[in-house]
């Protein structure tokens, strides 16, 4: 009986009443995810480019600016992300003056924490590239711009691609705080069908522990590939066959 109970309720948890009306569950939450991850690698990474850059500016200027940005993104940090996106909820639309679907204030929110984790360990990773590199690049003829972007940086992807595929992972698991805006994901999702079929909890967030595990597992995988990708530096127009030693 618990078995035919949950496979009659399967597909809510996966989409939700999707065609038929909103997509929600798994979906949804896989859909949230994704676009957080994404958005957030993208704003992580100019961030902790944009801070690299003002560190090598000896002005005043810069250093202020550095220090605003790094404050933003160490309160990002120290806030719950459900305060975050309880903020985002009320604060988007009224800077907007537009209403803003539930599910981007989700997106916005776990983009903007994750951003703040990607841009320290990113940073890390910086720091952890020999000082040669940047010096031979620099060398070999590239501006201090293409030997961050050339040189530096893909060695500090994969430094830290571990710990950013462990934000990822939270990510994913941080959807799930988007029931204080209303929105149905995998969670909200199960405690309605569990609502039905009180009689199978168990059953219930066993299967939703089980479709996490399988997104999370997904996510963790992303290392052994990405590096793979082609995140090699380019060699010089001039110096095609020389090598950037530390």
């Amino acid at each position: 009986m618990t078995a035919e109970a949950l496979l009659r309720h399967l597909r809510y948890l996966l989409v939700g009443p999707f065609p038929d009306g909103p997509l929600s569950g798994a979906a949804l939450t896989l859909w949230m995810a994704l676009l957080a991850c994404a958005a957030s690698t993208a704003a992580g990474i100019a961030f902790a480019l944009l801070l690299d850059r003002l560190d090598n500016f000896d002005t005043r200027a810069a250093a202020g600016i550095a220090s605003v940005l790094r404050g933003m993104l160490a309160t990002l940090r120290a806030v719950p992300a459900l305060m975050v996106m309880f903020w985002a909820y009320f604060l988007i639309p009224m800077a907007l003056g537009v209403a803003v679907p539930e599910t981007t204030t989700v997106v916005a929110a776990l983009a903007a924490v994750g951003a703040a984790y990607i841009a320290q360990s990113l940073q890390a990773g910086l720091r952890a590239v020999g000082a040669g590199q940047r010096h031979a690049a620099l060398a070999l003829g590239m501006s201090p711009g293409q030997a961050l972007l050339a040189v530096v940086l893909p060695q500090a992807w994969r430094i830290m691609l571990p710990s950013i595929a462990n934000q990822w992972v939270s990510t994913v698991k941080d959807t799930s705080l988007a029931y204080i805006v209303g929105v149905v994901e995998l969670s909200t999702a199960a405690s309605q069908v569990n609502s039905r079929i009180v009689a199978y909890p168990a059953a219930v967030f066993g299967t939703v522990a089980l479709l996490y595990f399988v997104l999370c597992s997904g996510v963790e995988m992303l290392p052994g590939w990405l590096p793979r990708a082609g995140s090699g530096a380019p060699a010089p127009s001039r110096s095609g066959h020389a090598r950037v030693g530390a």
